[in-house]
C-alpha cells in the first residue's frame, strides 16, 4: 500500500456569487425555484443504508408563502432515535479506521458538489425553506459550509500533525482518536451551513452521527443529505432523524454510548441538555463532550467620534438581513446625543427603502421570519413596546401573517436602558436604541456589559483611536467575535472563527482548529527502543 504525509489543498474562501440581472448564476437559481415549487417531495429520515419514511407526514410550506405545499418530511419517533444509534454505533469501527485522507477526499468532494452543481439546488432550498433571500442563501448555503467543509480538512491535518518532542533513545508521539461512542448534531434553522458543519466537523475526525435538524431546515437538510452521500459518506456515518427534541433526548441522553453534543439552538435548551447530561453522567462510557452556540443580545457600541452615516448603515444591514434571525444579529445600540439625530434620518431613509416579500423576488430585502411561533413571539414585544411609555417606534411596528409570516423592520427608541428589549434575545428584525449622554462614555461601556447575560457579538464604533481601545480593554468579556467600525455580523470561515461565551455558548470557535479538537481523544505512545535491564540507577552506586 502505497503510504505518504499528504499535503492538502490549500483552503481559500469560496467567492459569493452576486446574482446580478442577466448573470448565469441567477438564471439557474430561478430556474431551481421554480422547479422545486413545482413539486412536492416526500423527504425520508436517513438511517443505516435506509430511507425511512413513516405514517405521519408533516407539511413543509416556504414562511412567505404558508399555504403553499413544498412537500412532506416523514416523522419518527424513539424507536427510529434507537436505530439510529445503533447505525452509527455499527459504522463507528470502519469509519475510524478509514485512512484520513479518504475521509479529507469525501469532505473535499462535497465541497465540490456544492460549489459546482449543488449550488442552484441548496440555495434554492434555503431560500424557499427558510425565507433567505438569494444574497442571504449564498453567503449561507453555499459559500460559508463550502468554507466549512475545506478549511477543517486543513484543521484535521495540523492537528494530526502536532506530535511531541523525543528524547534520545525514545520515540514519542500522538495519535488523536475519535471519541468513544456517538455524537448527537442538534442544528437550528437560521444557517444551513450550522446544519452542514455541526454532523460534518465531527464525522471528519472519524465520529460517527445522529442527526436532528430543526423541522424548519429539514427541506435543505434532504439536499445536505443527498450532497453527502454523492459525495461518498459511508452509510450510518452520518444519520438523519425527525423527532422532537425531547423524544431524541430521552434516548440519547440516556444511552451509554453517548459520546459528546454538537449544538446550536437557544440558551434555555442548551442549559437543560447540559442539566440533563450532568444527572446522567454515570451512565456513560466517558464524560461527554458539550459543544455549544447559544443566544445572543449582540451590541453596536458608538463614540461621539464617529460617522453617523456609518453607524446606520451597520445598523440596516446589522439588525435586518435575514430579518435578524442570525445569532449574531444587533438587536441593541447605544448611540451619543450628538450623533443620533442623524442616525436616526439615515435610518428611516434606509428602512423607507426596504422591499418585504417573497424571496422569489430577488428585488425584496427583507422576507418571512421562520414560523407562526416566531412570528407571534415578536410580534408580543413589538406590542407590549408600543403599550410602554418608556419607549417610541421610530420606523416600523407593523406585522402582518395572512400570506406569510412578515413583520417590518422595526427600530424602537427606549429611554431605559434596561427596558426587556434592550436585554432580551428576541431573534427578528426588531432593534432598540438608547441615545446616551456624548459625554458618559465609559459609564455606558459598563451598562452595556452589565445589560444582557449574553456575550455572542458586538461592535465599537469610533474614529477617537483611544476611544475605540478603551472600548475593545472594556468589553473584552462582552463579545465573542469583535467588531471595529463594523456591524455586528458577517464572521467568515478562516478569518473570523466564531463563538461566544457566558449565555452565549462554549466559545468553540466553529471554523477553527478549536472546534475540531474538541471531537478527538488524545492517546499519547512512547516508545523505548533499548529498554533498561537493571533496575539500578546510577545514584545507588557507593561513594
Amino acid at each position: 500500500m502505497a503510504t505518504g504525509f499528504f499535503n492538502v489543498p490549500t483552503p481559500t474562501n469560496e467567492p459569493v456569487l452576486d446574482y446580478a440581472p442577466g448573470s448565469r448564476e441567477r438564471k439557474e437559481l430561478q430556474a431551481a425555484l421554480a422547479e422545486a415549487r413545482a413539486q412536492q417531495i416526500d423527504v425520508p429520515m436517513y438511517i443505516g443504508d435506509q430511507e425511512v419514511t413513516t405514517s405521519n407526514k408533516v407539511a413543509m410550506s416556504p414562511p412567505h408563502d404558508h399555504q403553499h405545499i413544498l412537500g412532506h418530511f416523514n416523522e419518527g419517533d424513539a424507536s427510529h432515535v434507537e436505530s439510529a444509534i445503533d447505525a452509527a454505533m455499527a459504522a463507528k469501527s470502519a469509519w475510524a479506521d478509514l485512512s484520513w485522507e479518504h475521509r479529507a477526499s469525501i469532505f473535499l468532494k462535497a465541497a465540490e458538489l456544492l460549489a459546482g452543481p449543488y449550488r442552484a439546488k441548496i440555495n434554492a432550498a434555503t431560500m424557499l425553506g427558510q425565507s433567505k433571500n438569494a444574497y442571504q442563501a449564498e453567503i449561507d448555503a453555499a459559500c460559508e459550509f463550502i468554507d466549512f467543509l475545506r478549511f477543517n480538512v486543513q484543521y484535521m491535518t495540523e492537528i494530526y500533525a502536532q506530535q511531541p518532542n523525543s528524547s534520545k533513545g525514545i520515540w514519542n508521539r500522538v495519535e488523536q482518536r475519535p471519541l468513544e461512542g456517538f455524537v448527537f448534531a442538534l442544528t437550528p434553522f437560521n444557517f444551513t451551513a450550522i446544519a452542514g458543519n455541526l454532523p460534518t466537523s465531527a464525522a471528519m475526525m472519524g465520529n460517527t452521527i445522529v442527526w436532528k435538524p430543526s423541522n424548519t431546515q429539514i427541506y435543505s437538510a434532504n439536499v445536505l443529505m443527498q450532497v453527502f452521500k454523492e459525495a461518498g459518506v459511508p452509510d450510518g456515518v452520518i444519520n438523519l432523524v425527525y423527532v422532537s427534541g425531547p423524544v431524541a433526548g430521552d434516548v440519547i441522553f440516556n444511552h451509554k454510548d453517548f459520546g459528546g453534543i454538537h449544538f446550536t439552538g437557544s440558551t434555555g435548551v442548551f442549559q437543560h441538555i447540559w442539566k440533563t447530561i450532568g444527572e446522567n453522567i454515570y451512565k456513560y462510557r466517558s464524560y461527554p463532550r458539550i459543544v455549544g452556540e447559544t443566544g445572543g443580545k449582540d451590541f453596536i457600541m458608538v463614540h461621539r467620534s464617529s460617522d453617523a452615516k456609518e453607524v446606520a448603515t451597520a445598523i440596516s444591514r446589522g439588525a435586518f438581513e435575514y430579518q435578524g434571525q442570525k445569532c449574531s444579529a444587533a438587536s441593541r445600540a447605544y448611540i451619543p446625543s450628538n450623533l443620533w439625530e442623524d442616525v436616526k434620518t439615515y435610518v428611516q431613509a434606509d428602512l423607507a427603502t426596504f422591499k418585504m416579500g417573497p424571496t422569489e423576488d430577488f428585488t425584496n430585502f427583507v422576507n418571512a421570519v421562520i414560523d407562526e411561533k416566531s412570528f407571534d413571539n415578536i410580534a408580543r414585544y413589538i406590542d407590549n413596546a408600543k403599550a410602554s411609555s418608556d419607549v417610541e417606534v421610530i420606523a416600523g411596528g407593523n406585522y402582518d401573517k395572512s400570506k406569510g409570516y412578515f413583520v417590518e423592520p422595526t427600530v424602537l427608541l427606549t429611554k431605559d436602558p434596561k427596558y426587556t428589549t434592550m436585554c432580551e434575545e428576541i431573534f427578528g428584525p426588531v432593534i432598540t436604541i438608547y441615545v446616551y449622554d456624548e459625554n458618559e462614555f465609559e459609564s455606558t461601556l459598563a451598562l452595556l456589559d452589565d445589560t444582557s447575560p449574553y456575550a455572542l457579538t458586538g461592535s465599537i464604533f469610533g474614529r477617537d483611536r483611544y476611544a475605540v481601545e478603551l472600548a475593545t480593554k472594556r468589553l473584552e468579556q462582552s463579545a465573542g467575535n469583535f467588531y471595529i467600525n463594523d456591524k455586528p455580523t458577517g464572521a467568515v470561515v478562516g478569518q473570523q472563527p466564531f463563538g461566544g461565551a457566558r449565555g452565549s455558548g462554549t466559545n468553540d470557535k466553529a471554523g477553527s482548529m478549536i472546534n475540531l479538537l474538541r471531537w478527538v481523544s488524545p492517546r499519547t505512545i512512547k516508545e523505548t527502543f533499548v529498554p533498561p535491564t537493571d533496575y539500578r540507577y546510577p545514584f545507588l552506586g557507593e561513594d
